[in-house]
């Protein structure tokens, strides 16, 4: 509900500001050639105007095509865009599928949990409900804090759910941005992406240093006002494809980082 509520305060600024206004039918798409793209999806929150698509792609009520109300549960095809100012992505048309296409997934459930400790190889989103490492999806790495998509199944009579797989609810990368804050060994990227030193893949030698120049992949998570943590930091070097994120140690082509007070 809290990352609904935050893309609903994102949309309305930019709505509100006059210099973002393009008229009726250009509202909301930005400047310059979006990227678009097609996908399958089940609405996972609604509120109001604004909705949820599997977690991860926010829309608005004035996109949805057709007269038919939306509800959590249904299944939708969406056009989306990256939303540069979410670090997520947006859908620009929503279409309803019909209701003879069949279930997603009709053996499991999905729980949205905030990882609140791990310890050693078990993962706790609360008291009762908790996971081995094993099932996170490829070699991400939880962290306190982090908003995870767990399925999983459940029998009648039986209170603990068994967790079949886990994965990062939102990600995002972002390119040739500024370490604006370290402080021991945590950091803040671009004023609004927390970093610690403790959980974050780096290329072999490199130590973050303040008003360096990085690319990052980040997962959305709660620290402090923060809700995104890098889970990759890559220093700003010479590339000839810039589009292409590894964590081997791939760089960016370089750009003068502004110092920002701290």
């Amino acid at each position: 509900m809290l990352r609904l509520l935050r893309f609903a305060l994102a949309l309305f600024r930019r709505r509100a500001d006059p210099a973002e206004r393009q008229g009726p039918q250009q509202q909301g798409l930005p400047q310059g050639e979006p990227q678009l793209k097609t996908v399958q999806g089940v609405v996972t929150s609604f509120c109001g105007d604004y909705g949820v698509i599997d977690e991860s792609i926010y829309f608005s009520c004035d996109v949805v095509t057709g007269n038919e109300p939306l509800k959590v549960g249904q299944r939708v095809t969406a056009v989306v865009e990256e939303d540069k100012t979410l670090y997520g992505l947006r859908a620009i048309k929503v279409d309803i599928v019909p209701y003879d296409a069949g279930p997603l997934d009709a053996g499991t459930k999905l729980l949205v949990g905030c990882v609140t400790s791990i310890s050693e190889d078990t993962v706790y989103i609360s008291d009762d409900i908790y996971f081995s490492l094993d099932i996170i999806s490829e070699d991400f790495v939880p962290y306190e804090g982090d908003w995870l998509d767990v399925q999983y199944s459940s029998e009648p009579g039986i209170s603990n759910i068994k967790a079949i797989s886990a994965k990062p609810t939102r990600w995002a990368c972002a390119e040739e941005v500024c370490i604006t804050s370290i402080r021991g060994r945590n950091g803040v990227i671009d004023n609004n992406i927390f970093f610690t030193l403790d959980s974050v893949k780096l290329p072999h030698g490199y130590q973050p240093q303040l008003f360096d120049t990085v690319s990052v992949v980040m997962v959305e998570s709660t620290h402090f006002c923060y809700v995104w943590r890098a889970v990759s930091i890559i220093p700003a070097q010479k590339s000839t494809s810039p589009g292409s994120q590894d964590d081997g140690g791939l760089g960016w082509p370089e750009r003068k980082c502004h110092s920002q007070s701290i």
